[in-house]
């Protein structure tokens, strides 16, 4: 796991530029991993169950936050004030009320983070077969499966997700 965060973070650091250009880095990033055995799949279940739910709840925070600065004019320090205390009902009236926004309108991808799962997928690329008797060879569709990590944007709280996807505790895979 450490080779895995060491390797994701010079990763970060170098491919930066291709994707914010005109945007330095500002700090040095720092990322951590962790490799946790646990001893049944309801305990999993519960644990990624709580990292969602905890996903949803540091997003419906920064929503309000940054809406609260970069659209009412507070300063970070009169946003985290104004939101000490405050349950999701409270975060999600001032949402509605102040900023127009709907927070369970808010792109799946936000309230629920990224899950990333093994499926399979079907893979077209084109190959030059050549024939031995023949000078050139001909281009031709191939289609392979590979199995790939895919990113999904979804509940996992529910049983919906495990029902669709019953591999993932699958004591074979």
């Amino acid at each position: 796991m450490t080779h895995v965060a060491s390797q994701f973070a010079s990763s970060y650091v170098f491919y930066w530029r291709d994707y914010f250009e005109d945007q330095p880095l500002l700090y040095p990033p720092g990322f951590d991993g962790r490799v946790i055995v646990y001893p049944n799949n309801q305990t999993l279940k519960d644990y990624l169950s709580w990292r969602q739910a905890d996903c949803h709840i540091n997003n419906l925070y920064n929503t309000v936050f940054w809406a609260l600065v970069q659209q009412s004019g507070l300063t970070p320090v009169q946003a985290q004030e104004r939101l000490q205390g405050t349950l999701a009902a409270d975060k999600n009236e001032i949402l509605f009320s102040e900023f127009n926004i709907n927070y369970n309108n808010e792109p799946l991808m936000y309230r629920k983070g990224t899950v990333l799962i093994w499926q399979k997928v079907g893979e077209v690329t084109t190959k030059e077969v050549k024939l031995p008797a023949e000078m050139e060879g001909k281009k031709m569709a191939v289609t392979r499966t590979r199995t790939k990590p895919v990113p999904l944007y979804c509940d996992i709280i529910g049983d919906a997700f495990w029902k669709e996807h019953p591999e993932i505790l699958d004591e074979d895979s």
